[in-house]
Order: structure tokens, then C-alpha cells, then sequence
């Protein structure tokens, strides 16, 4: 009886849907969808059949971004530390009807992943690298559409790699990993376009401490690496290597940048500092000591991600994460300003964050 009682509802849903827009043909429907929140299209996929098949048209994220109207998304990695598991799930920061915002889980096409750090956000797309497939270093490579959630292949990396870092820089994807029986780190390129890799070079005096190296950022097109004791700098045009004295002395890690500035969360001053590579100089954002007194008993980590051309900063406490968006200023005189949009809490329980990525869609 109630199967029935829904397929009547359903059948009815889907009269009144084909009523709401009777005389309008579909490209007309998909020009008037694509100037709505990507956040609304999950209510609308609820109106009838037919809407559900077109928030997934490949023609209407087109039209989305013909007409400047793509948002940001931000994808986040989940561990869960209650666990010995070392497998890790896609979560997506999405805003509530009263524009608060949680973190949901991304629809189950979205593989779990073994090494989230070596995945790398272009545009719509999500790009994952390397691994351990049955103990054994692989060779995988695969990309996520986010605008349909599947996942595509793309060709195999050259080389069998436990992938730790993945860069963007003009059109390529540069993988740093630890391959040859885990002695030797090496760098392979992926060029987006092209669909074809090749080997980059990395100096042998390098290789140590790169294989060490636990954090990633990329400024004015250049690869930055720390492993806690120095700073490694990769140039791409000269495909030149050199260190960064001044870089080096801050302990930065979960790091994002935001108009070529680095920012990362120094946990233990409680402070958010600020790197400038042109000036080669490290300062402290300023305006956000009633949002930073709130990380005071955070557990055991934090993380910032480019949001937009803001920052997120992310964090956990008392079994919570919580999650802000600051807006930056640069001020006369050289000073960062912050100022914090929202904070919400957006998840509760006992997990950490491994990646966390920003997508246009």
C-alpha cells in the first residue's frame, strides 16, 4: 500500500513538473538552471525525473561557465582516527537552507582513497596519483569529474610511485614520490592536455631530504616543499632545484596559498603566519584573535585550503570539526588583514582531515 501511495506521488510530482515550465524548450531550461546555486541543484534533482537528469548534463556546466556563474566547492578527505583504518572518504563542504554549512559525504561513485596526498584539484576536476595496490607500489592514475561525480582513467604514470605530493603549474601536473624499492625519490610530468608523461630531474644532493619533505605549496609557479628543516624550491621553466633559508625556519605544513602568500596555522603560537616570497619574509595576519581563541584546545591538527581567493580554515575541537572562511587585505604598509565570513561547525566526530581541495564547478 505505501509502494503504491509513492508511486502516485511520484506520478503526480512529475505532472506538476512538466507544468512548471509548459511552453519553454530545454536549452532555455538549462540556461535558466545554470544561473542557479550549484547548492540548489540537489533539491531540484528531487522535483522530478527529468530534472534530475539535467543537473547532470555535461551542456549545463558549459552554460555555467559561458555565463561566469561556476562556484567553489570544497572537497575534503576524511580519516577516521577512532579507527586503524588507513583508507579515507570524499566529503563535500555544502551550505544549509539557513546558510550554515556541513560537510556531507560525496556520492558513493567517489573511491576511497589509500593516498590522498598526492591528489591535486584542476578546474572541475580532481586528479589522483600512485599508491599501494596489495603492498605493492602502482603505477594508477585517475581523475574525478565533480560535476558528475564519476571517475575517469587517464593514462598510467611511467613509473611505480608511493605518490606524496601533486602540484598544478601551467597546463601540467607535477607528482613528487618515493619509487625504486622506496630509496629514491623521483618527479614525473603529466600534461594535461597532451594526455602524455615524462620524467623531470631531481638532484641527487636533494633526494634525502625531499624523500623526507611533508608539506606542498605552490607560489608564483614554483613548487615549495618543506620536510622541517629546510625548504626545497622547484623551478619548472629551468627546471632548476635551490633551498629557502628564510622559508625554512618556520615549521609550516597544511599550508595554502592565496595570491602567491603562504599562510599555515602555527598550532603552537596560536597564530596565522603569513610568507611573502618576493619580500622572502614572514608576518602574522592580524584581525582574527576572536576566531583563533576558539582553536585554543583544538586536537591534533589544523589545515588552510584556498578558498575561492579566500582562505578556510579548518580545525578540530572536542570531537568536532569546525570550519571559516576569512577574507584577506593586504593593508598600507604591508600588513595582512583578516576577516572571518562564517564560522560553523561542520562535522562531528572523531576524524581528521588528510586533503582538502577547492573545484570550480
Amino acid at each position: 500500500m505505501v509502494s503504491k501511495i509513492q508511486a502516485e506521488d511520484e506520478k503526480s510530482s512529475e505532472a506538476q513538473s512538466s507544468l512548471i515550465l509548459p511552453s519553454l524548450p530545454e536549452d532555455v531550461i538549462i540556461d535558466i538552471l545554470a544561473r542557479l546555486s550549484r547548492f540548489d541543484y540537489p533539491t531540484l534533482s528531487l522535483v522530478s525525473k527529468h530534472f534530475r537528469s539535467l543537473v547532470t548534463l555535461p551542456e549545463l556546466y558549459a552554460r555555467r561557465s559561458l555565463l561566469d556563474c561556476t562556484e567553489n566547492y570544497l572537497y575534503v578527505v576524511l580519516c577516521d582516527i577512532s579507527t586503524s583504518s588507513f583508507f579515507y572518504r570524499w566529503c563535500i563542504l555544502c551550505r544549509k537552507a539557513n546558510d550554515s554549512h556541513s560537510l556531507v559525504r560525496a556520492p558513493s561513485t567517489f573511491p576511497y582513497l589509500y593516498y590522498p596526498e598526492s591528489s591535486v584539484a584542476v578546474g572541475s576536476r580532481i586528479y589522483v596519483f600512485g599508491g599501494i595496490d596489495d603492498k605493492y607500489m602502482t603505477t594508477e592514475a585517475f581523475s574525478l569529474d565533480c560535476r558528475s561525480h564519476t571517475v575517469e582513467p587517464i593514462p598510467s604514470m611511467p613509473v611505480a610511485l608511493v605518490c606524496k605530493f601533486a602540484a598544478f603549474i601551467d597546463g601540467k601536473i607535477y607528482v613528487i614520490g618515493i619509487g625504486c624499492c622506496y630509496r629514491k625519490t623521483e618527479m614525473v610530468v603529466f600534461d594535461i592536455e597532451t594526455q602524455k608523461w615524462e620524467h623531470a630531474m631531481i638532484k641527487p644532493d636533494m633526494e634525502e631530504g625531499l624523500r623526507g619533505s611533508y608539506a606542498c605549496a605552490v607560489m608564483a609557479d614554483k613548487i615549495y616543499l618543506n620536510n622541517g628543516n629546510k625548504s626545497y624550491v622547484y623551478e619548472p621553466r629551468e627546471s632548476k632545484w635551490e633551498t629557502d633559508d628564510m622559508l625554512s625556519s618556520m615549521f609550516w605544513e597544511h599550508a595554502c596559498v592565496v595570491d602567491d602568500v603562504l599562510y599555515y596555522h602555527d598550532r603552537a603560537m596560536n597564530t596565522l603566519r603569513a610568507y611573502d616570497p618576493n619580500q622572502k619574509s614572514w608576518g602574522v595576519v592580524e584581525g582574527l584573535k576572536e576566531l583563533l581563541a576558539e582553536t585554543r584546545d583544538l586536537q591534533w591538527w589544523s589545515y588552510t585550503v584556498n578558498y575561492g581567493g579566500n582562505m578556510a580554515l579548518l580545525f578540530s575541537r572536542t570531537g568536532k570539526i569546525w570550519c571559516a572562511e576569512i577574507s584577506l587585505e593586504r593593508r598600507q604598509g604591508g600588513e595582512i588583514w583578516g576577516k572571518v565570513k562564517w564560522p560553523d561547525h561542520v562535522f562531528t566526530g572523531k576524524s581528521g582531515i588528510s586533503k582538502s581541495l577547492t573545484v570550480m564547478v
